[in-house]
Order: C-alpha cells, then sequence, then structure tokens
C-alpha cells in the first residue's frame, strides 16, 4: 500500500468517533505517527486499538480543547512522543441546543460551544504552529461545517463559532504561508456519525432533508476524511486559506 505519510506527525483533536475517527484512521493507514485527542478516555483508547490493529503507530492523549493548558499539554505529549508536528486536524467540537432563537439561547450555552468550537481551534493553533515552523513545513485542517458558510436554526453559537473558524483558517494561512505552513478548513454537511444519528435514523425526517442533496445522501466520515488526507497531501501544495465543503452539493 502507498504509504505518503510513513513516519510523519498527525494530531487529531476529536480523534475517538465520527470525523475525527475516520481521519485518524486514514493517517494511520498512510504511514503516519498518529496522537488522538478527546476527552472520553474509553473510546479514545478503543480507536488507539483500532489503529495498532492496523500496525499502525498511535498514542491517545485525554484533553478538553476548551482548556488552554489541556491543549498545550496535548501538543507537548505529542511533540515528545513523536519528536515533532506535521499535520494537525483541529476537528473536536460540540453543536449546543438546536432549535432555541437567539433571543432565548442561554449565554451559558453560547459560552461553552464558543470555547470549545472556536476558541479551542485558535488555542490548537498557537501551540501547534511553532512546533510546525521548527520543521519549516505543516498541515493544518480545521473542521468548520456547512453552517460556517450559511445560517438556519441550528443555533445561533454553533454558525457563530463556526464562520468564526472560517475566518481564524484564512487569517492564519495568510500569515504563515510564507513559513510553509498551510492552513485550510473542510465544511461538511450532514454527516452519517453517532452525533448526528438521532436526525439520519428519523425516516421521515431524513427522508425530507436528502431531497436537499443532489447526491440522494448524507455524507460519511470517510467523506470527510479523505477530503483531509488529499488537503494534507503534497498534491495541494498551493492551496491554502480556503473553506472547502463537503456536502453532496447541498449549497448549490
Amino acid at each position: 500500500m502507498n504509504k505518503p505519510f510513513e513516519s510523519k506527525v498527525a494530531l487529531v483533536t476529536g480523534g475517538n468517533a465520527g470525523i475525527g475517527l475516520a481521519v485518524a484512521l486514514a493517517f494511520a493507514e498512510k504511514g503516519a505517527h498518529v496522537a488522538i485527542s478527546a476527552r472520553r478516555k474509553s473510546e479514545g483508547e478503543e480507536a488507539i486499538a483500532r489503529i495498532k490493529e492496523l500496525g499502525g503507530e498511535a498514542q491517545f492523549i485525554q484533553a478538553d480543547v476548551g482548556k488552554t493548558a489541556d491543549v498545550k499539554r496535548m501538543i507537548e505529549a505529542c511533540v515528545d512522543t513523536y519528536g515533532g508536528l506535521d499535520y494537525a486536524v483541529n476537528n473536536a467540537g460540540i453543536s449546543g441546543p438546536g432549535l432555541v432563537p437567539t433571543a432565548d439561547y442561554p449565554e451559558e450555552d453560547w459560552d461553552s460551544v464558543i470555547n470549545v468550537n472556536l476558541k479551542g481551534v485558535f488555542t490548537c493553533m498557537k501551540f501547534q504552529i511553532p512546533e510546525m515552523l521548527k520543521r519549516k513545513k505543516g498541515v493544518i485542517i480545521n473542521t468548520s461545517s456547512i453552517s460556517g458558510l450559511r445560517g438556519g436554526p441550528i443555533g445561533v453559537a454553533y454558525y457563530a463559532s463556526k464562520h468564526g473558524v472560517i475566518g481564524a483558517t484564512k487569517a492564519a494561512a495568510f500569515e504563515y504561508a510564507s513559513q510553509g505552513i498551510r492552513v485550510n478548513a473542510v465544511c461538511p454537511a450532514m454527516i452519517e456519525t453517532p452525533m448526528t444519528e438521532p436526525l439520519t435514523t428519523n425516516e421521515a425526517f431524513a427522508a425530507s432533508l436528502k431531497m436537499k442533496y443532489p447526491t440522494g445522501r448524507f455524507g460519511r466520515p470517510e467523506d470527510v476524511a479523505a477530503t483531509v488526507m488529499w488537503l494534507c497531501s503534497d498534491e495541494a501544495s498551493f492551496i491554502t486559506g480556503h473553506a472547502h465543503p463537503v456536502d453532496g452539493g447541498y449549497l448549490i
């Protein structure tokens, strides 16, 4: 099997399930040493076991990206184990309450969603970039959403955070392009993951929503992982600062 990331080091936040797990497995299959971070230890250790079953090398680092000290410790642990950092996928995120109008949206939920989804991405980049500068090369992928490109009823904090991720991505991409670091965002639509299962398994709701997808289906975690792998590859070496929908044509 072709292993273009042989002996490279990849860090995936929220890598214990869903999109993050698919990304971590894809990195491992392509030869990278993978560090996975998440809050839930049991799921993280299960993810590491799956990677090792594939013959890959991986470690789990329990961390909450909403806590700066955790982020700093997470990146230090990755670098201490593998000697550096080549790829970072900042995927950890929460949804917050949905279908709550802005005027009724609880302030504490706003703070929580923004802290994890937006500040967490900023803090991760803040500590990842210096490690990549040591190697004079690196790729960062931030997980936004199609909700970072449009509005809707999912919840004001979620839209604000995912729009903000795209803005932070563009700023960092501009600042560090000349120093060998590329920064892009992926914007998934409805992806079949444990988090979206209540929606994707509701037959009436799923049928009505699928009508908005020209492809006639929801996305799979592997669809996003494939996009991330390409953006990290040398084939995408001239691409930085962009938000890439993975949406089955939803936004057409």
